[in-house]
């Protein structure tokens, strides 16, 4: 039945033309085009499956389809057809999360078939800079170390409780939360402030492309909270990312976070898009 519909699974055959749909908005869709860039498109690399949809005979839109179902360049055809294959083959994902109008339409096709979501972040600003901060950087604040894993997994677990609802570590035990954790530390991608064995500030690169990486995770701990470590952290990781990692750096926040907006600005990044994610 899946066949049938105006969808297709790409594989590395469509790399190319996948690359360059990714690339025509790389500051919003660096997640997408940094897991095409690492594994390719076929399914068992990916670790999900990528939907084109095509129009007049041209690859117009995608949709990933994985832990995260995320549009890409979707208009409201593609989006009924992606909604349509979604419906067939049932939730399998944690959350749907991409560009605000395409993500508000997809859910509203879904939501009848899947149910109530546990939480949905309707606006979510996306942010990004291309030029070191003007303001300054926190001296202390450096890569992570693996010898740090387990003063920094406690404030990993902390940020991912407050921002998402639910610990890592339910289900599983965090066995896949503590692994990606570590992945990003041997990456040389997760930095902190560490102080007397307690982390005051921490961010992490999510994802890394040619043209951008995205910053995830930022976290200050509440007994510091006000003090300006955000801002001071968040100048520090700027820089190192654009002079380690790539020549722009991105991030997406809720609306609702007016602290962490307000701090972002004051670093240095510029809204540039619209965000909204529903989690399950």
């Amino acid at each position: 039945m899946l066949d049938s519909l105006p969808v297709r699974v790409l594989d590395d055959r469509y790399r190319d033309e996948v690359l360059a749909i990714l690339d025509a908005a790389p500051l919003s869709n660096v997640f997408v085009s940094s897991r095409v860039h690492q594994a390719g498109l076929e399914p068992g690399r990916l670790g999900a499956q990528m939907w084109g949809y095509w129009r007049d005979g041209r690859l117009e839109s995608l949709c990933y389809s994985g832990a995260n179902l995320i549009p890409v360049n979707a208009g409201p055809d593609a989006i009924r057809a992606f909604a349509d294959r979604a419906r067939v083959q049932g939730r399998r994902c944690s959350s749907i999360v991409g560009p605000a109008g395409a993500v508000r339409e997809l859910w509203g096709l879904l939501e009848p078939y899947w149910g109530h979501a546990r939480a949905v972040r309707e606006l979510q600003p996306v942010m990004a800079t291309s030029r070191p901060s003007e303001f300054p950087v926190d001296p202390y604040v450096r890569r992570v170390r693996m010898e740090d894993f387990e003063v920094v997994y406690p404030a990993c677990v902390a940020m991912f409780t407050e921002e998402v609802g639910v610990s890592p570590n339910a289900g599983d035990g965090g066995v896949l939360y503590r692994a990606r954790v570590a992945e990003l530390i041997r990456a040389g991608r997760a930095f902190a402030r560490i102080e007397g064995g307690r982390v005051l500030f921490k961010a992490e690169i999510g994802a890394v492309t040619p043209h951008a990486c995205q910053i995830q995770g930022v976290w200050v701990h509440p007994e510091s909270r006000g003090r300006g470590l955000s801002e001071f952290g968040m100048a520090s990781v700027v820089q190192m990312s654009l002079r380690d990692v790539a020549p722009a750096v991105s991030l997406y926040v809720n609306d609702f976070n007016v602290r962490a907006r307000a701090a972002y600005l004051r670093v240095g990044f510029t809204e540039i898009d619209e965000f909204m994610s529903v989690l399950f």
